[in-house]
């Protein structure tokens, strides 16, 4: 396969869904209206206490919901009760948005685990198999694109990245994951930079591979960017307005 002519590169990438203020990020509202734009969605996935796959990005449940707690202590049933910025919108499970999505246009699929990799991916995969759409998986961490590349090799995996600036890490930490240290062992499909951090040296040493620049969010930030990166992730604007 040619990743170049993939919609890795090829579509588009809505963050978190083509969200507005009636339908918030990570939301099925969020997702049809990327839909019917024809954007290809980036999702974020983890799981909760009973191990349902969820699609929501913080740890924290206060930001989307305006609710005390973490996302992780929450069960299946618990979902319908959290409404995601006084929307009338939940927390939907990954399966939901897979059958709502049903190959309509391409996943992108950042895999949040900072913990034991394994179980999330497995169950993942599993989900994956049965689903005839177009998809590609992302993460920070580096164990989880290990952990497809030995398990799930055919299937697309990006390496997420940035310079970290202000998060809570050990320096070397910081400095391995910026520079993508574990590529080699991982042999990722494709990059994903934060476009604050482009360009710079790390990522030219992968000239052969795709680089997605994140989160585009005002047509400045594409033309800033789009020298830079083969595709973008945005949100907040229509990007085929940028030109």
């Amino acid at each position: 396969m040619d990743i170049f002519n993939s919609f890795i590169v090829g579509k588009y990438i809505a963050h978190r869904g083509y969200h507005t203020e009636t339908a918030p990020e990570n939301s099925l509202a969020a997702f049809q209206n990327a839909i019917d734009a024809g954007f290809a969605i980036e999702l974020d996935i983890q799981r909760l206490s009973d191990g349902t796959i969820v699609v929501f990005h913080d740890s924290s449940l206060s930001r989307m919901t305006g609710k005390d707690g973490y996302l992780k202590m929450l069960k299946k049933t618990d979902l319908k009760k959290y409404k995601l910025k006084g929307s009338e919108e939940h927390i939907p499970t990954f399966k939901e948005v897979l059958k709502l999505v049903d190959g309509k246009v391409p996943l992108l699929i950042e895999i949040k685990n900072d913990g034991k990799v394994g179980e999330l991916e497995k169950e993942l995969l599993a989900m994956l198999k049965k689903y005839n759409g177009e998809f590609a998986i992302q993460s920070f961490n580096p164990f989880v694109l290990l952990w497809f590349k030995e398990n799930a090799p055919n299937i697309l995996r990006g390496q997420l990245s940035s310079f970290f600036k202000g998060e809570k890490m050990s320096f070397l930490r910081k400095c391995a994951l910026k520079r993508m240290r574990f590529n080699r062992q991982t042999k990722p499909d494709f990059i994903s930079y934060n476009a604050d951090d482009l360009p710079n040296r790390f990522v030219r040493k992968y000239k052969n591979l795709p680089l997605l620049a994140w989160t585009i969010r005002n047509k400045d930030d594409f033309m800033k960017a789009v020298k830079h990166c083969d595709n973008m992730i945005f949100e907040g604007f229509d990007i085929t307005k940028a030109l």
